[in-house]
Formats: structure tokens, C-alpha cells, sequence
């Protein structure tokens, strides 16, 4: 067997303003390369049906010159790079790269194209992508939530070599996305508008889907009223942003060993 075939998730969505020659002959190349494969023409619409169903670990865009400036597209490919973890590479001229990587930076691309397309070096990226991706699946998850995307980028960086990161910033987007994904834990900011901290764990623990997701509060709200009014809805956790990068994924790695002690 394909040892690409094995992998866990190797679903690939190919993009592009109308299905022609080259993306077709994208398709068959993927899928005989043991790839599951799906199209959808360029509309956010029609690609979110792949986003919601969590199934899509690739995105690859082939863009033209009715693309280039599609602004929402860009900006979706941007948040399911950032938000939802996922690959994404670019095919097509210089022109229309250097438009999109003013949404997608290159620190969201997976990896980019220039057209006309070499298929055996985009076949190659892929593999060796989906092979970093299997190791990256066997990573624990963790979902960060805070309203300042500054300190969300911060955690990010300082978690994502050891753990697989996702993150949102506000609560709703983090009942939806848990609604959607699995996580290991998640990191939960105490203070937010419109929806908080607490109340964000309170709808989880509610939830028989949810409830048993284990929950650190990562905040600023040291005073002692604020800790009592959660200790009844069982945080893992109560860590303080003041915490050092080391200091926080000790937290965290004494955490893991604890569950895997339970056989958890």
C-alpha cells in the first residue's frame, strides 16, 4: 500500500474560478497519489461546506486573474490557515501571487506555485506536507482563546512546536469551533466582551459533547473573587498571563503526564 495512504486525514480541496484541464489533471494526479480529493469553484460559499464538515486538511487555490483581487476568498483562506490549522498553497503568476500575499502572508502558505505548474515538484511539496502533517496529527491539540490577538499570536508561537494550536478570539467562536473539532484542552481567557470566560465554560460543561473537555483559565483576573466564582465549574488550571513561556508549558506538560497517568 501507498504508505501516503494511511495517513489519517489526507483530504485535499482543490479551488479554482472554473474546473479546466490543469485541475482536473491536479485531481487524478492527487488521487492517484492515494489522496481523498473534492473541487469547489472559487465561491466562499461552496468551499465552507468542506470547512464545516472539518474534514479538508488542504487547500490548494489555483488563481487567475478574476481571483487575484478576491478579496473574501483570501481572507477565508487566511482564517482556516490560522484558525482552523490547515494547509494551503497557491498556484499561479507572479502578479497574482504578490496580490494574494498581501492577505496571505507567507507565514499562512503552506507552500506557493508560480504557473506554468510543475506537477511533480507540487506532488512532491504535497507528500512531504502530508507526511509533516501525520506527525503533526499525533501532537495534542490545544484550542487558545482570548480577544487580544496579540497575546493569542504570543501563545501561539511559544506552544506550536510541541502542540498542535488553534486558536479564537472571543467565546462564541470558541463554542463553535469546539463544536466542529476535538481538542486535548483548552486555554481560556477569564475577561471578554459580549461573552466571558466563565460563561464560556459554564455552556461546555452543560454540554454532554463538551463537558469532559478539560479547561485552563489563562487570564489576568487575579483577584480572589474572581477565582472563587469558577472554582465550582472545575478549571484544570488558573494561570496568570504574567506566566513565562517556560513556567506555561511546564503547566502544561505536567497536565498531559497527569492525564496519561489516569489512562486518559
Amino acid at each position: 500500500m501507498n504508505d501516503f495512504m494511511s495517513h489519517e486525514k489526507n483530504h485535499v480541496l482543490v479551488i479554482s474560478a472554473k474546473e479546466a484541464f490543469i485541475t482536473k489533471t491536479l485531481q487524478k494526479n492527487l488521487r492517484d497519489a492515494g489522496y481523498e480529493v473534492s473541487y469547489s469553484t472559487a465561491e466562499v460559499e461552496n468551499i465552507s461546506r468542506y470547512a464545516d464538515l472539518n474534514s479538508v486538511n488542504m487547500y490548494i487555490l489555483y488563481m487567475d486573474e478574476d481571483l487575484q483581487d478576491d478579496m473574501k476568498l483570501l481572507v477565508f483562506l487566511k482564517d482556516v490557515s490560522v484558525e482552523g490549522d490547515k494547509m494551503v498553497i497557491l498556484i499561479g503568476n507572479q502578479e497574482e501571487l504578490n496580490a494574494a500575499m498581501q492577505v496571505l502572508a507567507k507565514e499562512n502558505l503552506a507552500a506557493w506555485f508560480e504557473r506554468p505548474i510543475n506537477m511533480h515538484a507540487l506532488m512532491d511539496k504535497v507528500r512531504n506536507l502530508t507526511d509533516k502533517q501525520a506527525i503533526e496529527n499525533r501532537k495534542k491539540s490545544i484550542l487558545v482563546v482570548d480577544d487580544d490577538a496579540t497575546y493569542l499570536r504570543m501563545v501561539h508561537s511559544w506552544l506550536k512546536e510541541k502542540y498542535r494550536v488553534s486558536i479564537v478570539n472571543s467565546g462564541m467562536q470558541a463554542i463553535t469551533w469546539l463544536a466542529r473539532n476535538h481538542t486535548d484542552l483548552v486555554l481560556l481567557d477569564y475577561e471578554m466582551p459580549v461573552t466571558s470566560g466563565p460563561s464560556v465554560l459554564e455552556m461546555l460543561k452543560s454540554e454532554v459533547g463538551t463537558s469532559n473537555i478539560p479547561v485552563m483559565f489563562l487570564t489576568g483576573k487575579s483577584d480572589r473573587d474572581s477565582i472563587k466564582a469558577v472554582i465550582g465549574l472545575r478549571p484544570e488550571r488558573y494561570l496568570l498571563k504574567t506566566i513565562s513561556r517556560e513556567e506555561l508549558l511546564a503547566e502544561i506538560d505536567r497536565f498531559f503526564i497527569s492525564q496519561r497517568a489516569m489512562g486518559v
